[in-house]
């Protein structure tokens, strides 16, 4: 057993842990949990704990149900709302079959599989997402519109409604847990919140979205409120995003940096910038997963809608930011479509791979979008080379269906089961009667 298994063991003793949660995610992004006791613990580390895999969304048939997970060690946090004595903490798993290789419906392996094509490369792959989401007074009974925490708008400083003090109890539970935060705010629309978690590797802030989900919602039901990351609650407000900024570095150099090139971007970070554009559409479906994303990127509200890259441009799907000087290894690229209820492990794949196929691949970066692209007549768009994202979840699967890209990086069960669970979430909306449809035809017709 390693020094990780030893001394998660020790502070089993040492805080008086009494229950450990094993955690890992379905294919869609669902958080799922299982209880053991301390001394089942040791033997998990060696063997993992077996279950049920047809019983998880997008893990296994029936015939090949048997799964193990595996308790990862580096990730072991006591979790601090469930109280001090005795304690409960959480590891999250890697999910194996039972020969001990891993399994190929685990979101988190296609992540790891992702950042090891990238480490043959000689790179690894950094994020920083900033992720929104909205605060209401309580949980809305169906059919009902959902009320707001406040009225409040983009960095409001307002003691109504106590987002502030949400806020810092979520800051203050996810640094106990070792995860950093580096802003917080109001945002735009009524009762909406904005964390930004510094950033880290990829496969380290996968699972720290996945703790903050959970910690968010956990604040929000202690204080009688409900926190939501649906990309879209309200037509007439911006949806919540998950505006991700990503790096390469080589070893201790940022791969995206050169001193005196343009925007101080690299060749290696232009060709990364190129395969994101080249291949957004196709990974759209994964990025924006619900019918619901595809109303937060019609929308406008800072949410990108066509195919294009700008400095400092917040119309553009990637932005590059702001150079700071003398801080090279600051040097990123902001990808503006994600949102916030992605399953993250699944985008960060998708992202990188996009962008190591640009760098493989020489693809040449298109010039940049100057103008707000918002504003552009569709002829004009054109005559850009600007091209729409996929305008709702029927288009997006269509283009995904036929990428080389999203099947080789998710692997094939992945990729046949997200496609066929996404097929029937658009054939269930689109034979939906909407308040829309209602409202607008029942006076006329």
């Amino acid at each position: 057993m390693g020094k990780q298994e030893d001394f998660v063991l020790r502070a089993l003793e040492e805080r008086d842990v009494r229950f450990v949660r094993l955690w890992f995610t379905d294919v869609l992004g669902s958080l799922k949990s299982v209880a053991i006791a301390p001394a089942e613990l040791e033997g998990a580390f060696a063997e993992g704990i077996g279950f049920d895999g047809s019983a998880i969304e997008g893990f296994a048939r029936v015939h090949e149900a048997d799964m193990l997970a595996m308790p990862d060690p580096s990730t072991f946090q006591i979790l601090p709302w469930r109280g001090e004595t005795p304690a409960t903490a959480r590891m999250f798993c890697d999910i194996l079959m039972p020969d001990g290789t891993p399994s190929y419906a685990d979101p988190r392996h296609v992540l790891k599989r992702a950042l090891q094509k990238a480490a043959e490369a000689g790179f690894t792959f950094y994020t920083h997402p900033e992720i929104e989401f909205f605060l209401f007074k309580g949980k809305p009974d169906a059919g009902d519109r959902p009320v707001p925490v406040d009225d409040s708008g983009y960095f409001d400083h307002t003691a109504q409604g106590g987002g502030q003090d949400f806020r810092r109890e979520v800051i203050t539970m996810l640094e106990n847990m070792g995860i950093s935060v580096e802003f917080s705010h109001h945002e735009g629309g009524p009762g909406q919140q904005e964390i930004d978690l510094r950033y880290a590797d990829a496969l380290s802030t996968a699972d720290n979205i996945m703790t903050f989900r959970t910690v968010v919602r956990e604040v929000a039901l202690s204080q009688g409120k409900w926190a939501s990351f649906m990309p879209k609650p309200f037509t007439e407000h911006p949806g919540s995003g998950m505006h991700t900024h990503v790096s390469l570095f080589e070893g201790d150099e940022n791969a995206f940096y050169e001193a005196g090139a343009e925007y101080q971007l690299s060749r290696t970070g232009r060709a990364f910038i190129a395969g994101v554009l080249h291949h957004t559409p196709e990974i759209t479906a994964v990025t924006n997963q619900w019918v619901n994303s595809y109303k937060r990127l019609a929308g406008g509200g800072e949410a990108p809608n066509y195919v294009c890259w700008g400095h400092n441009n917040r119309s553009a799907l990637i932005r590059v930011p702001m150079y700071k000087p003398h801080k090279g290894n600051s040097a990123r690229v902001e990808n503006r479509a994600v949102d916030s209820a992605c399953n993250p492990y699944l985008a960060f794949a998708l992202i990188l791979a996009a962008g190591l196929k640009g760098i493989e691949e020489k693809y040449e970066l298109p010039p940049e979008a100057e103008d707000d692209v918002w504003s552009l007549s569709e002829n004009e768009r054109k005559a850009m080379g600007i091209a729409p994202l996929p305008r709702n979840l029927d288009e997006a699967i269509r283009t995904m269906e036929t990428s080389e890209l999203v099947a080789e990086t998710l692997g094939e069960h992945v990729f046949d089961f997200f496609l066929r669970n996404k097929r029937a979430e658009w054939q269930d909306y689109r034979s939906q009667v909407t308040q829309f449809e209602i409202d607008r035809l029942m006076p006329m017709v």
